[in-house]
């Protein structure tokens, strides 16, 4: 019986983390300086909850950014497993493009806490390039896309991303972006 409230109180645990970084994603992407009392409250968790699991402003700005670059790269895993990989690889530059998108929105917050002197780093993007790797290995393999292709030629070709207005019909425009990018991918392959 222990056992088990201890579970409970551990997937209850990670049910108020993940509903923080919810609503401090929309806070801050919407303001920088969002009060986190405000985003505590909005999360529906006490003072004490929220820093218990973010002991200040910058360690909650660098786990949002974490953990959606996180996801980004996650998803690779799941997209391979029930797409073809063109089609998966499609799909997750679709995923990275709400990600880059969801940054911008982040960007004054991330610099902020960056920017200090002596402030954190700001967290390696090494999962979304093993995810990139992934995807382009598995694409290579299949004959989709022309080989030798590395994870950093691939992110500097979608690098246009990071240059959208969040605040603009983004959309369209990244949609044009990434299947020109795409289509170079696809230049001199079996299955052109």
């Amino acid at each position: 019986m222990p056992q088990q409230r201890d579970s409970c109180r551990r997937s209850d645990a990670q049910r108020n983390r993940e509903r923080i970084l919810e609503v401090a994603l929309a806070e801050l992407s919407r303001c920088a300086d969002a009060p986190l009392s405000g985003i505590a409250k909005k999360a529906g968790v006490g003072q004490g909850t929220f820093y218990r699991n973010f002991p200040n402003r910058e360690s909650l700005v660098l786990e949002i950014y974490r953990h959606e670059m996180q996801q980004v790269a996650d998803s690779a895993r799941h997209l391979l497993d029930t797409r073809a990989p063109d089609e998966a690889l499609r799909a997750w530059m679709d995923r990275l493009s709400e990600f880059a998108m969801t940054k911008a929105g982040l960007a004054d917050a991330i610099r902020q806490v960056t920017g200090a002197p002596g402030g954190p780093a700001k967290p390696s993007p090494t999962p979304v390039a093993h995810a990139a790797e992934l995807l382009l290995r598995a694409n290579e393999e299949a004959g989709t896309i022309r080989p030798g292709v590395t994870a950093d030629d691939f992110l500097l070709a979608i690098a246009g991303l990071w240059q959208l207005d969040p605040h603009d019909d983004w959309r369209p425009r990244a949609t044009r972006l990434l299947d020109l990018v795409m289509d170079g991918l696809r230049t001199g392959t079996r299955h052109r």
